[in-house]
């Protein structure tokens, strides 16, 4: 359900002053209400009964907890054949991210739950505690070929509550167990904990790991990445994986107009002094009830300038908010679109960038099936 926002016997959308003056940010969250999904069949919104108690309820923002449901799925693997995506098949242990990352394309998958793609997201998750099993039996099919499985796409392997489910560490294992190559996008330096395997996939030419980077701003990072790890974690984590001989890159991502992208070149020169030696970038992606989401968080944070960046975002997606055409969706389109394609690329030859090796498929050797007489011999 939404939040309440009705003043003076009228609903508020998120651009009213009213609105702007009741919502307020919540230390730790990157989302400021639950923004409706699409799918809900029933809204409630406050109405103002003359004694002032929806200001009074706006104003006392609840601060919600965490909640995980452990939950058993029938399959794990998702494919796809996406022309801009690098990789044709995923595993996601999680659903909903910790991490609150106001900008996560993935938000508007919680609508899918009947959840809101604002606050429930990132404090309602779900865990596949029997994902490692799912993908046993899934990888142990006769029919089976291997191709990279791309580790915590949707929503990152890494985030919070892993420390205390570890089923990413129990994937990747598996993995590792079937010499199966796996690549890795990730804000988190957790991934430091699970370096013994990492380093091992890596001699064999198994694994690729990128950092996510939208900010090197400690104070920036707080408030659009509220849980993830600080930028410079991220860099420590990216030098520890590299000394390693673990292959890293660098995703900056999102840029965002008049936010983030005067950091292109430092993120990119940071990274490359710690380690990552293939970059990446992707323009902010505002599909469905994100955008509420972003135009809530900017008209908070960013009051003075938000209608600028608006207004170069919609230049750079053809008029829109958004577009999600193949092609353009990564990239987008217009002079300032091409103006971020041409500093990047600049930046990326200057500094030295090239391509992580390709992972290799040939090594996989499919699990067996757990047999209920176990081994005889």
């Amino acid at each position: 359900m939404d939040d309440a926002r009705k003043t003076s016997g009228r609903e508020c959308d998120a651009g009213d002053i009213d609105a702007r003056t009741a919502l307020a940010p919540i230390k730790g969250r990157g989302a400021a209400s639950r923004v409706t999904g699409r799918f809900a069949v029933t809204t409630a919104h406050g109405e103002d009964d003359g004694w002032g108690s929806v200001y009074e309820d706006l104003a006392d923002t609840p601060h919600p907890a965490t909640q995980v449901r452990e939950e058993r799925a029938r399959s794990v693997i998702s494919r796809n054949d996406s022309p801009d995506v690098g990789f044709s098949q995923s595993v996601n242990p999680y659903r909903g991210c910790e991490h609150g990352c106001v900008y996560c394309f993935a938000r508007p998958s919680h609508a899918y739950l009947d959840l809101s793609p604002g606050l429930d997201f990132e404090t309602r998750l779900f865990a596949k505690t029997n994902a490692a099993e799912r993908l046993r039996h899934e990888l142990a099919k006769p029919g089976y070929r291997p191709s990279p499985i791309a580790l915590g796409i949707n929503t990152d392997a890494y985030q919070p509550i892993e420390r205390r489910y570890r089923i990413t560490r129990e994937v990747l294992e598996l993995l590792a167990e079937c010499r199966h190559p796996v690549s890795f996008v990730t804000k988190s330096a957790l991934i430091e904990r699970d370096l013994d395997v990492l380093s091992a996939l890596a001699r064999d030419q198994l694994v690729t790991v990128y950092f996510s980077v939208t900010t090197l701003d400690n104070r920036l990072a707080a408030r659009m990445e509220p849980r993830a790890s600080a930028p410079h974690s991220k860099l420590k984590a990216m030098r520890t994986l590299s000394q390693a001989g673990v292959p890293v890159g660098v995703m900056v991502a999102p840029v965002v107009p008049m936010i983030t992208d005067h950091e292109i070149e430092r993120i990119l020169q940071a990274s490359f002094d710690a380690g990552a030696r293939s970059a990446s970038y992707v323009l902010l992606r505002l599909p469905h009830e994100l955008k509420q989401v972003w135009r809530e968080w900017l008209e908070l944070h960013y009051p003075e300038r938000a209608e600028h960046v608006m207004s170069l975002i919609r230049q750079m997606r053809g008029g829109k908010d958004y577009d999600s055409a193949f092609g353009k969706r990564m990239r987008g389109e217009g002079p300032f679109a091409q103006l971020i394609a041409q500093r990047f690329a600049k930046a990326h030859k200057r500094i030295g960038f090239g391509r992580l090796p390709p992972l290799d498929s040939s090594k996989f050797v499919a699990p067996r099936k757990p047999s209920p007489q176990g081994d005889l011999f």
